[in-house]
């Protein structure tokens, strides 16, 4: 039934290896995921689905490029597909709801966040969908590499909006994060197809190269290659900046492309390099995800990538057109440390869960706690995505259990007059709306609700009036803005013991923290191998079919890697820590009345960001990355040599 539609609307005579399973279990009503490698037809795997079931295809993506390029994809192929994004104008937005209600829509692409959003739960749950797909779905498991938090509670909204199916999508997932895919959906077992990770195309080589010598070697790869598609990675964005400016120094024309700079720019040169007025991109992970060129033959890591599930998804977008293509590691330890040091920056310290963990006590005696991200954030030190994991935590141990998300303000300007808007209801929907607008005070142009005067005058339920809202910026009678997202939580275990729960959560933490330290190690391990790269790669994966020999890798090309030392540092025991950190523990007694912890100052030294840093604004003082050469752990044993222990 599908064939005629694969062949008609996307120009494809036959499927490839393991899409045709996935397509006929979706269209035969069953859940399923597909592990296919990167630029292996996933997405194709609901876009031919989604013209033949009944209702809606919601499709959760984590990121604005990837909903992006398949948007613009499904445009050429003229089928009904948007998304509402952040990007969007509020009529805009408007316009794709609209489109959904009525039923011409057949895709809508969101982030999981926007499922927290108040008003849009309210749009959704009056929309009949036939299929929930996640993409890059090993982001919901603790043991992926790219852990969201918001991911977990997807289950959920299946359960709540009655989506009858769901279809998962990953490139990059182990065995363990396979498997916890498959319970948290109740997947079958016969519904879970893997692919294989092993690309014949793919040439791996891994090269010793000291940091002095990096760019030097980079530019001769490049000149030996001219005019070929190619992706440098690197870890920061000055880097990105630096690299790109030598490389065009160098007579190789080459852009920058990190999270750091304006999203038009952005946006061009992501257009320049695909349409093959740009060649070589230097670029930060920003760059890539849900890209579809298919004629890059060269991804070069500058520096170390993040985790092997890294490497695999950032090489994966190299050779799509089945041509061989070389993926080169310019491989040395030199930003080893600055790789953990991000790690070692998301472990909250255990004064700031504590923190949180009073809050929620002081909060929820009446059964239930409101919180604001940021400001939570804020005051516990905790940045926003391991505070995002501690509620989570919180969740799974039973003690919160998320209620709703709202805006705490809600604004709007009148389009018609006052009076004009009255005279379109009676009897008790008239008598509520007065009610509403008599809530609303005008301050000359914005009318801001007070919610609490509404519910205690006239028992006006907080749903009933954010749905009229929403329904009369429809009809174009008023412009609506809504600011400062709230989330409730129910208190369900009031009785935790604080101090008991704050060691233990800190402990899971420090779990995680050592988790991820041990993937870093684990791709080290892989770049020094000297078994046959590819065949190593495919297996951590779970992949045994890959040849025992690729024969284009480095190690079957007889070179086995020994990677560099980074140059010596001079012992930090010569180092000055009250030079160093003198004038932040000014300016942490001044703010807050008490010195800085040994967290907070080995953060400091080693460059890590964290809230109230941020707040201090630290980054501007002298001290500020003085060691982020040196290995986290080894500074922080340093300073708290030197700094009484604080008590939690």
């Amino acid at each position: 039934m599908y064939q005629q539609s694969l062949a008609e609307v996307f120009g494809f005579q036959q499927l490839r290896a393991g899409q045709r399973q996935v397509i006929e279990a979706v269209l035969a009503g069953r859940s399923a995921a597909a592990i296919f490698p990167t630029g292996s037809g996933k997405s194709l795997c609901y876009q031919l689905p989604a013209l033949h079931l009944p209702h809606l295809t919601l499709v959760v993506s984590p990121l604005l490029a990837l909903m992006q390029d398949q948007l613009a994809f499904l445009a050429r192929h003229g089928i009904s597909a948007a998304s509402i994004d952040s990007a969007q104008s509020r009529e805009q937005a408007a316009e794709v709801m609209n489109r959904a209600r009525s039923g011409a829509l057949k895709i809508l692409m969101i982030s999981v966040e926007r499922l927290k959003n108040e008003r849009f739960r309210n749009f959704i749950a009056q929309v009949p969908i036939s299929l929930l797909v996640v993409d890059e779905a090993h982001c919901i498991s603790e043991w992926g590499h790219n852990f969201r938090p918001d991911y977990l509670k997807l289950p959920d909204y299946q359960r709540q909006f009655a989506i009858p199916q769901v279809l998962l999508l990953t490139a990059t997932a182990t065995p363990q994060v396979v498997a916890d895919m498959q319970r948290k959906f109740a997947i079958a077992a016969d519904d879970v197809v893997t692919t294989g990770f092993y690309r014949a195309n793919l040439n791996l080589l891994v090269e010793p190269v000291s940091g002095a010598d990096k760019r030097r070697r980079l530019v001769e790869w490049l000149v030996a290659r001219p005019g070929q598609p190619s992706i440098v990675y690197v870890t920061q964005q000055k880097s990105a900046e630096q690299v790109a400016e030598h490389l065009s120094r160098q007579g190789v024309p080459a852009s920058a492309y990190h999270a750091g700079m304006a999203h038009e720019a952005r946006e061009a040169i992501q257009r320049q390099f695909m349409a093959g007025r740009i060649n070589c991109i230097v670029a930060t992970i920003a760059f890539g995800m849900g890209i579809d060129k298919r004629d890059i033959r060269n991804v070069v890591h500058f520096d170390l990538p993040k985790s092997i599930e890294n490497y695999s998804q950032e090489i994966g977008r190299a050779g799509r057109d089945g041509l061989a293509s070389d993926c080169l590691v310019l491989a040395n330890r030199d930003s080893l440390n600055l790789l953990e040091n991000f790690v070692y920056g998301d472990t909250p310290e255990q004064g700031g869960i504590r923190r949180v963990l009073d809050e929620l006590q002081a909060a929820g005696e009446d059964g239930q706690w409101e919180l604001m991200l940021g400001a939570l954030s804020e005051r516990s030190n905790i940045r926003p995505l391991p505070l995002k994991t501690l509620l989570v935590q919180l969740e799974l141990r039973g003690i919160i259990a998320p209620r709703y998300a709202y805006f705490a303000e809600y604004r709007f300007k009148y389009l018609i007059e006052p009076a004009d808007l009255l005279a379109r209801f009676e009897g008790e929907r008239r008598r509520f709306v007065e009610a509403l607008v008599a809530s609303a005070p005008r301050a000359r142009t914005w009318c801001t609700l007070d919610f609490e005067a509404l519910y205690r005058q006239h028992q006006a339920e907080r749903s009933r009036v954010v749905k009229a809202l929403d329904y009369f910026q429809e009809q174009g009678w008023i412009e609506l803005e809504s600011k400062q997202m709230t989330e409730v939580y129910a208190l369900l275990e009031p009785q935790f013991e604080a101090s008991a729960l704050s060691a233990d959560l800190h402990q899971y933490f420090r779990q995680q923290e050592g988790s991820e330290i041990a993937r870093i190690h684990a791709m080290l391990g892989l770049f020094e191998s000297g078994q046959c790269l590819s065949r190593r790669l495919a297996g951590y994966f779970g992949d045994a079919q890959a040849p025992q020999r690729c024969g284009h890798c480095s190690v079957c090309q007889g070179q086995v890697a020994q990677l560099p030392q980074p140059p010596a540092l001079a012992a930090l025991e010569g180092q000055d820590l009250q030079r160093l950190c003198s004038d932040l523990i000014q300016r942490h007694r001044q703010a807050l009345g008490e010195a800085p912890s040994a967290e907070c100052l080995t953060r400091f030294l080693c460059g890590v960001s964290a809230p109230l840093l941020t707040k201090l604004k630290a980054r501007s003082l002298p001290g500020f990355a003085a060691l982020e050469a040196y290995p986290y752990a080894a500074v922080r044993d340093w300073v708290l040599a030197q700094v009484p222990a604080q008590p939690d």
